[in-house]
């Protein structure tokens, strides 16, 4: 007996120092994608070294109506200020993996307990079900993923929020009702605030309880009659029935209203379409989880085919067929088979939010993070009893962790490769543009821009209302020897059909813009720069006032750059007056006195402070706050009254070049 009391802490600590190996070569990867589109929040309103920059950069996200800040605190602990090295993230996110782990082989021992299971048994089964989950190479995408922290924290408050909420049940239980229901409500209601700070679908961490409760706790361990019982009952119906049925109202509701109206006009399908396609990616997760291999398609599924009716693909209808098979078997066999029953129900509860009716990419590796926690644990079960097929059960213990392991580490030495990841992502994903157009900007760097060219235009013949394509052959064209009148047309072409440019468009612009005037690219001009932006402008599916406004004030840009102050000024206050946000007018008002007319810089300041009530008003959540929290340190005004001064000495002056636009304007188009 005392000799299992030091084995488990060694294997425990065996499995995570396997972990750390396998994950080790993707430490010393790069940022990706999404992670500019968030992290630079580090340093968007000055470097976070002090309380005002702290309480400005937490209250800053805008994903979800949270914004997620406690995943926005914990990148506080990799790096203050922006631009920063992608080590320390990658190295925290990998902690936190662990600890997931750890907690993991808690919670499935616990389970094991209350299912009545021998000591020895649930302890290895625990064992092996947190390590197949944690050495699973399909979490590769989630744990090396810098933004992706915030899927891995909603793991980890919903792990620690069963636990804590079990020990408060054992509590009422043995009759001390008023630590059992503090121990359930700080487990249940506060980690479900935690979670959801970190992302909305920590919202389920009620769902997760309602499903061990009926299956695992409910026939076996009743809480007695009585108070504890009458406590018990109220608990459930506050924290975890009506959460649960509020969320499922809520989903049903996107969903009706959806088939109803067609569906969201920034996706190129409807939510009934969503509903369809979705079983199928399901049973894609379901088998890369059970059948392994050491690379995927990676971050980039947007070639990923929809489901336009139950027939088409043809395997629309078999994929749900078989989801509802297993829905249904799993719940039959609750009684006799409580752990694989409770593992399937836990994974599709998982995917509530995020793979059913609201209108989220259809397609995401670390949506299978949470979900996948009990996965392997009927795993570990069947094969810790050795009862039957003892030789095989043991091997399998052994090969079965080191396997995933091995893959694992491959897949990571890839997630430390950016040139070798870009191009296996292409070859994996060859239909998908943002993989294509990504491997071409790595050619490009690589001094390849003939591979870029060829791997652009193979995928633009059939997908020409793809801008990043035609931006990136542009740029291609332009590292040899210059653009043609075919590249031109094409760039126009993408123009008129894009549904949603995104940010990409004003990032190649400000990358492109030096490049035109300077003459280093042969046939690209500011006139055709301008040509672009003008047939976006009449494009109807960028007639909204976000796409507008970016395209307006890139426009006024050009004027600026022709030496057209006054045609730049009516822009940037066109642009302004679609969405009048303080940063906009900033950094407008700073780009004019930049480029030597602080007097224009001046006029638009004016033109603000008359149209500054007609601002934009926050969103519900998190914005509200963050608006709240610069009213509060008089931020704003602040800038403002800062950049019309230096504007006011510049004109005085003569001085045409120093108003510099102001990193803490935090504008964003």
């Amino acid at each position: 007996m005392r000799y299992r009391l030091v084995l488990t802490p060694l294997l425990v600590l065996l499995l995570l120092g396997t972990a750390w190996i396998a994950y080790a070569p993707g430490l010393h990867g790069d940022f990706l994608f999404d992670d500019f589109g968030n992290l630079p929040a580090l340093g968007a309103m000055g470097p976070v070294d002090n309380w005002h920059t702290f309480w400005r950069y937490i209250t800053s996200g805008t994903a979800d109506p949270t914004g997620r800040p406690l995943t926005l605190l914990t990148f506080l602990l990799d790096a203050r200020n922006w631009p920063a090295d992608p080590y320390p993230f990658k190295r925290t996110s990998l902690i936190l993996h662990l600890l997931n782990g750890i907690l993991l082989y808690a919670l499935l021992a616990r389970l094991g307990q209350l299912l009545a299971m021998e000591a020895p048994r649930r302890q290895a089964a625990a064992l092996l079900g947190s390590a197949l989950w944690l050495l699973h190479p399909l979490l590769v995408s989630t744990t090396l993923y810098i933004v992706q922290r915030e899927a891995m924290l909603p793991a980890t408050c919903v792990i620690a929020g069963l636990l804590t909420w079990l020990h408060g049940r054992a509590q009422l239980g043995h009759g001390r009702i008023p630590s059992g229901l503090v121990w359930s409500i700080v487990g249940v209601g506060g980690f479900t605030l935690l979670a959801v700070l970190a992302k909305a679908n920590g919202a389920l961490l009620p769902l997760y309880v309602l499903l061990i409760e009926i299956i695992v706790l409910a026939p076996r361990h009743p809480v007695p009659a009585g108070n504890a019982q009458r406590t018990y009952r109220g608990f459930l119906w506050t924290f975890v029935a009506i959460p649960t049925a509020a969320i499922c109202a809520h989903i049903t509701w996107v969903g009706i209203h959806g088939i109803l109206t067609g569906g969201p006009d920034f996706r190129a399908w409807s939510i009934g379409q969503r509903l369809l396609t979705e079983p199928r990616v399901l049973m894609d997760y379901l088998s890369l989880l059970w059948l392994p291999h050491p690379f995927s398609s990676g971050l980039f599924n947007d070639q990923y085919v929809v489901s336009t009716s139950w027939l088409h693909p043809a395997t629309t209808l078999p994929a749900i067929i078989v989801l509802l098979a297993l829905l249904g078997s799993a719940w039959w066999l609750r009684q006799r088979h409580p752990a694989a029953s409770l593992a399937i129900l836990f994974y599709f509860a998982g995917q509530l939010i995020e793979s059913t009716s609201l209108p989220l990419e259809l397609y995401f590796e670390h949506r299978n993070y949470v979900p996948a926690l009990l996965m392997f644990w009927p795993l570990g079960l069947w094969l810790t009893d050795t009862r039957t097929m003892p030789v095989l059960k043991r091997g399998l213990m052994i090969v079965l962790p080191l396997g995933l392991a091995l893959m694992t580490h491959a897949r990571a030495e890839l997630w430390g490769n950016v040139h070798t990841q870009a191009l296996l992502w292409a070859k994996i994903n060859p239909d998908s543009a943002r993989a294509q157009a990504n491997a071409a900007q790595i050619e490009m760097q690589a001094g390849h821009p003939q591979d870029a060219i060829h791997r652009l235009e193979k995928l633009l013949a059939t997908q020409p209302d793809q801008t990043q394509l035609a931006f990136n052959l542009i740029g291609a064209r332009c590292l040899t020897g210059g653009i043609s009148h075919d590249d031109i047309v094409a760039a126009r072409k993408a123009m008129q059909g894009s549904a949603n440019t995104g940010t990409l468009l004003a990032h190649w612009f400000d990358r492109t813009l030096p490049v035109a005037m300077s003459g280093e690219c042969p046939g690209l001009t500011s006139e055709v720069l301008l040509d672009l932006i003008n047939t976006g402008l009449s494009n109807p599916k960028l007639a909204t006032a976000g796409p507008q406004q970016d395209l307006t004030y890139l426009r006024g840009r050009i004027a600026l750059i022709q030496h057209q102050p006054s045609a730049a000024q009516a822009d940037f206050i066109r642009a302004l007056d679609l969405q009048v946000r303080p940063g906009m007018a900033l950094e407008a008002a700073a780009t004019l006195g930049a480029a030597g007319y602080p007097t224009q810089g001046l006029q638009l300041l004016d033109h603000y402070k008359q149209v500054q009530n007609q601002a934009m008003p926050p969103g519900f959540g998190m914005p509200m706050l963050h608006a709240w929290v610069l009213a509060r340190q008089n931020y704003w005004p602040h800038e403002l009254t800062h950049l019309r001064q230096q504007l006011t000495l510049d004109a005085r002056a003569g001085n045409t070049n120093t108003a510099q636009p102001n990193p803490d304007a935090g504008a964003t188009h």
